[in-house]
């Protein structure tokens, strides 16, 4: 399905830690664009303090997977490797974009790849931190997770950060209002830009 006039996709990766969903949430805060944000469904446990429809859609492995069979996913991956499945749904995106809005898909890079496929002109932003030295301290800083899986975010960090050169925008997060300011910039500018066409 082609991107439409009146909204377009945007899509956001980085690594584990790089802090993508703070640097989204004031975004959307202060961005003049239309944006709207994907709830991604995923086959994981809920965190503490997290609801269900706000940070993710929670399906049961049988749901998402039968979701998945009847062609009802944009993208959708095994993610670090432990079980558990995140996916967009063409619902989350196509709603947006009939009404104009530009929906934010934050995503790991392979599933960019595959909205890439789909929808060439989205606008691509890839958020990093300033070195893969503090992206390890921010992730032992969690205190949320195992030696193991440390190691196993790291190593994906690294095939993520490898790829940084397929997007169009690189934002570096080592100062947090900087990088607010940098991609409210970009998208303000392409939306003004979109509205002038």
């Amino acid at each position: 399905m082609p991107a439409t006039s009146q909204g377009r996709l945007v899509v956001v990766s980085g690594p584990s830690g790089a802090g993508k969903t703070s640097v989204l949430q004031r975004v959307f805060e202060l961005c003049r664009a239309p944006l709207c944000r994907s709830v991604s469904a995923t086959t994981r446990p809920p965190r503490p303090g997290e609801t269900d429809g706000v940070e993710y859609h929670f399906l049961s492995d049988g749901e998402f997977q039968s979701l998945q069979k009847d062609g009802n996913f944009l993208e959708c991956f095994e993610v670090f490797g432990q079980g558990y499945w995140y996916g967009t749904l063409w619902s989350e995106v196509t709603t947006g974009l009939e009404a104009g809005r530009w929906v934010v898909l934050e995503i790991d890079v392979h599933g960019a790849m595959e909205v890439l496929k789909r929808f060439p002109d989205a606008v691509t932003l890839f958020i990093r931190p300033g070195t893969r030295e503090e992206l390890e301290q921010r992730l032992r800083g969690r205190g949320t997770e195992s030696e193991p899986s440390v190691r196993r975010r790291l190593d994906i960090a690294d095939r993520e950060l490898a790829l940084a050169d397929r997007y169009q925008y690189q934002i570096i997060n080592d100062r947090f209002d900087q990088a607010v300011e940098d991609i409210c910039r970009i998208l303000n500018s392409l939306w003004e830009k979109s509205r002038n066409d």
